[in-house]
């Protein structure tokens, strides 16, 4: 797809960068484009929770321009750009077809400031998995990938006492997978090409403001006819994803941890009518009990006192279609055996002010970094630890957890400056994840799920999940923030996105509810994946077969989501030809529907399919938005509505959800409506 190369036109007072009609930075000597600086960075982190904080030296506004024009049709124009006429050039921008080149020519230079142009009134997107907003517009977000936080709204008493609990209350940016990439509504978008750390301040109307803790190699720029042309553009840059099997379509990944138990567990729920493809199991290393709750023991090798059969229970659910899942991060507990296999062989990054392994404190339990900027280390996780512990093992998927956790004061065997590094750890886990699935041959066969990532990611991880959220229906950490999650993501390239059935996180007496647990199996019918999870506190919550009815209700979401199956397999299909994601926004497809009060609530599940899941407690009616071009047809009910805002019933079990009128697809999504609707009337709901 051809992209519009940005033009450099001289004005009075400086000069206007212009791609097509749309204004993207203008500079003068009042208000330049660039400013550089020197500045000290003081970081604090305390179990993947981070302090940031910047001692700016010098700023520098580069207020003088000048502009040599290009030699020729396709020859890039240079812009020097220094602090006054007269004065030594401190940096150069190289205006290409596709991009800005950023030259700086003062060693000492470690930030900058871009400053670009807004019309006013336009929306802005990205920035990688966003939890609480899906525009942009209006706030400040940092760039750096840390835990998301638990609560992520300051004003709250819950996310005040986690903050005074070791800063673990979070805020509306932090997130596990930041991205330097920014969409605007009207078909264009930009990538600052650094892993540093970056804040986009979208505060001004006419402006916005890039702060970067480097000076990027280059801003990319990207342009395209349609919103859903831009997003197919961004997945070609980030990554499409391999095709996810069918087997994690097409039925349920059931989540338990009770070692032994686990398997009478599954056979209960596949006998009440779970369609189950997936027996996911993290603690099949072992646990390791703390204050928090139930943790893993982060050696990542079979437990044989939990599980004693293990290998054999493998294969026995093999031969029904069920596969075994597990649990893996990159840091090795150390008080494990893989533990002092990889300090012999020199695999673990080191302490800055001697020759021994960096240990980072998880809570109660050390654990050292395995040195993915060691080739061999990367290798000996992937073949060694994932291929023999796991893959050779029969398991055939697992979560791949962390990748945000990488301390900025560590030393690494490539020489990488850590601050550097940290943003870049996230693709780095996924890539050695994904050389294991190489090297077993199980690419497209065996899948991993991440939470954390970055730029490129997409490249190598084939399934995100939304993360650690709360066990509630909170504006900023619970369940509605999946779907921010998903179609955030989907915006940089990534096509599948799922969710922790129920959230994860309990604390402070904070539980699941029997309706949150059953109106977040609603949503997640309605997503690529189906995954439960018992929660880091499985005895204080609901679990989805604690009682008959839970169980009843648990059986026919999943069913439905594996009657939708074959429709999802398009969508899985059409990922790999267009890069456009499962769930999708809905000005993907109808760029009229920028309403805010909509735009992160709702999502096409395709093309055809508009889902608008009830994240709000004690609802029974809810109101959607339904899109111009189609009269849309309510799934339970069959009644047609023509665009605009209407307000259904929205019982527990039937998720207000729509069809395209003209859809090809119509036949069947009504034909599973009846079959869902008459097997939620014959358990009573």
């Amino acid at each position: 797809m051809a992209t519009i190369a940005p033009i450099v036109r001289i004005t009075d007072d400086g000069f206007a960068l212009w791609q097509g009609d749309r204004l993207v930075a203008a500079h003068s000597a009042d208000m330049p484009m660039v400013t550089v600086g020197r500045g000290t960075a003081d970081i604090e982190m305390f179990r993947g929770n981070f302090r940031l904080s910047d001692h700016v030296e010098t700023r520098t506004p580069l207020a003088h321009a000048r502009v040599i024009e290009a030699q020729g049709d396709d020859a890039p124009v240079r812009i020097d750009l220094a602090e006054r006429e007269g004065a030594p050039v401190a940096l150069s921008l190289v205006v290409q077809s596709d991009a800005l080149l950023l030259e700086s020519h003062d060693s000492a230079v470690n930030r900058c400031w871009l400053r670009f142009s807004t019309d006013g009134v336009e929306k802005i997107f990205g920035l990688g998995e966003q939890m609480s907003y899906l525009d942009l517009r209006g706030r400040v977000f940092p760039v750096w990938t840390s835990e998301p936080g638990v609560g992520r709204d300051k004003t709250s008493a819950f996310t005040q006492a986690m903050d005074a609990a070791g800063n673990a209350g979070g805020d509306y940016w932090t997130t596990n997978y930041p991205q330097p990439t920014i969409l605007f509504e009207r078909g264009t978008a930009l990538h600052v090409d650094t892993h540093a750390y970056c804040a986009f301040d979208f505060m001004a109307a006419d402006h916005f403001i890039i702060e970067c803790w480097d000076i990027p190699a280059k801003i990319e720029l990207f342009a395209a006819p349609t919103m859903a042309d831009l997003v197919s553009a961004l997945s070609t840059r980030f990554g499409r994803q391999p095709l996810l099997p069918e087997w994690a379509n097409g039925g349920t990944i059931v989540g338990l941890k009770q070692g032994e138990a686990s398997f009478a567990r599954l056979e209960r729920m596949i006998d009440a009518g779970v369609p189950v493809t997936g027996l996911w199991c993290e603690d099949w290393v072992g646990l390791r009990i703390t204050s928090f709750g139930k943790r893993l023991f982060w050696d990542w090798r079979w437990n044989r006192d939990r599980y004693p059969h293990l290998d054999r229970r493998i294969a026995a659910l093999a031969a029904k279609g069920v596969r075994f899942l597990a649990y893996v991060n990159p840091y090795l507990a150390i008080d494990g055996a893989l533990y002092q296999e990889a300090l012999a062989a020199g695999y673990l990054a080191l302490r800055q002010d001697a020759d021994m392994p960096y240990h980072v404190d998880f809570g109660e339990f050390d654990a050292a970094i395995v040195d993915f900027t060691n080739p061999d280390a990367a290798e000996w996780f992937a073949d060694r630890v994932i291929g023999r512990e796991m893959l050779d093992l029969g398991i055939m998927g697992w979560m791949a957890d962390f990748g945000e956790y990488l301390p900025t004061d560590v030393r690494l065997f490539d020489g990488m400056d850590p601050m550097l590094a940290h943003n870049a750890w996230p693709t780095l886990w996924a890539k050695v994840n994904a050389r294991a699935l190489e090297l077993r041959g199980k690419t497209g066969e065996a899948v991993f799920f991440m939470r954390a990532g970055g730029t490129d990611v997409g490249h190598y991880c084939p399934l995100l999940w939304a993360g650690d959220q709360s066990v509630d229906f909170s504006r900023h950490d619970g369940i509605g923030t999946v779907i921010t999650a998903a179609l955030s993501a989907g915006l940089v390239g990534n096509a599948y996105s799922h969710s922790d059935i129920g959230g994860y996180t309990s604390l402070m007496g904070n539980v699941r509810t029997a309706e949150l647990l059953m109106r977040w199996s609603d949503l997640a019918a309605f997503t690529p994946v189906m995954r439960t999870h018992e929660g880091n506190r499985p005895d204080e919550n609901l679990q989805v077969d604690s009682t008959p009815e839970l169980l009843d209700h648990f059986a026919a979401m999943s069913q439905l989501h594996a009657d939708l199956a074959p429709y999802t397999r398009l969508l899985c299909e059409a990922a790999r030809t267009t890069g456009l994601p499962l769930q999708r926004a809905l000005f993907l497809h109808h760029e009229e529907a920028m309403d805010s009060d909509t735009l992160q609530t709702h999502y096409l599940y395709g093309r055809d399919l508009l889902v608008a899941p009830v994240i709000e407690a004690d609802a029974t009616r809810w109101t959607c938005h339904l899109p111009q071009g189609t009269d849309w047809v309510h799934l339970w009910t069959g009644a047609h509505h023509a665009p605009g805002s209407v307000t259904v019933d929205a019982p527990i079990g039937r998720t207000p959800a729509f069809y395209r009128a003209d859809s090809s697809h119509a036949p069947f999504f009504a034909d599973i409506a009846t079959r869902h609707v008459a097997r939620l009337e014959a358990i009573g709901l």
